[in-house]
């Protein structure tokens, strides 16, 4: 059993207590919650009420949830590179390539299933206990929750935006100073397996600051606000610095005019964005202390840097 808590938003003022408790817990199923509600597992300001009952937002919601299997996926032996775990939080560090939740064409072989195999208990938590992702191409820091309660906490720290996560990113063109981006983004009018910088899309803030410049490239320490679907990519590719290998916001390959013989093998064989998820750092849900994790580049982008370093002596 685990016992969750939540505050009722004003701007929820009016809604019935079932649609409530679907956005204040959006990893359960409507159905799962209105059976919890008849059960009399829901306590509003202490009280027992019903799925039709309207709220007036301010609210104190206590739910008993139930740990049951929630997931199905396989348990696979796929080797993880944990950075740090104890009874509430997993920290990994991921590599590129790898796929964090199954989906078609993706069933067998992603982080998911490589979780399940280390902790079996995490198949009863949403997505086993992931409560944000990277990109299979993205490599860096996940947390993953390791029981309801803590998986509340995390949820409750991106919504609130009070967890820090600080990406490396390489991108093409020569900038000058940092800034910051905050244009919505929402699915592109067109191609619906990409996003867009668009009016009528959801809040997106992206921070930038000039890490190292090289003759033709910047690399940049990016900080999150929000965290919308490919939001690195989708900002720093409409202010017209896309990232080094992004074949899907990046627009057609080019070489930079001048490069050299060994530059121009590196990029040509560097396949995927060049982005590194290098900081996180949370409220342990258990003891309320600020904790915090720094991970390295990995190989492919500190060997692409150094390619770049050797082309400026050139």
């Amino acid at each position: 059993m685990a016992i969750l808590t939540a505050k009722v938003p004003v701007e929820l003022a009016g809604m019935r207590l079932d649609q409530c408790l679907a956005e204040v817990f959006p990893d359960y199923s409507r159905s799962k919650l209105q059976t919890w509600i008849k059960s009399g597992r829901v306590r509003v300001n202490g009280q027992a009420l019903k799925a039709k009952d309207k709220l007036d937002g301010g609210e104190e919601i206590r739910l008993d949830a139930e740990a049951e299997v929630v997931l199905e996926s396989e348990a696979e032996d796929i080797p993880l590179d944990i950075v740090y775990e104890d009874e509430a939080i997993l920290i990994i560090n991921k590599p590129p390539g790898l796929v964090v939740h199954p989906a078609a064409g993706h069933w067998h072989g992603t982080l998911v299933n490589g979780l399940l195999n280390h902790d079996p208990n995490l198949n009863t938590l949403p997505r086993a206990g992931i409560v944000h992702r990277l990109d299979k191409d993205t490599s860096g820091l996940l947390m993953v929750a390791k029981s309801l309660q803590a998986h509340h906490s995390l949820t409750e720290q991106l919504q609130n935006r009070t967890i820090t996560r600080e990406y490396l990113a390489l991108v093409k063109g020569w900038m000058t100073a940092g800034g910051t981006v905050d244009e919505p983004i929402g699915r592109h009018p067109i191609d619906r397996k990409r996003n867009a910088v668009r009016e009528d899309g959801k809040q997106a803030v992206t921070h930038y600051r000039l890490e190292r410049r090289f003759k033709r490239h910047t690399l940049l320490r990016v900080k999150l606000e929000t965290g919308r679907t490919h939001q690195i990519r989708v900002h720093l590719a409409h202010i017209h610095y896309p990232l080094v290998g992004d074949q899907v916001y990046g627009g057609r390959f080019q070489l930079p005019a001048g490069c050299s013989a060994q530059l121009e093998e590196a990029l040509r064989n560097f396949k995927r964005q060049a982005l590194h998820a290098a900081k996180l750092g949370l409220d342990h849900p258990l003891t309320g202390e600020y904790c915090e994790w720094e991970q390295a580049l990995p190989d492919d982008m500190e060997q692409l840097l150094a390619v770049l370093a050797e082309d400026e002596l050139d």
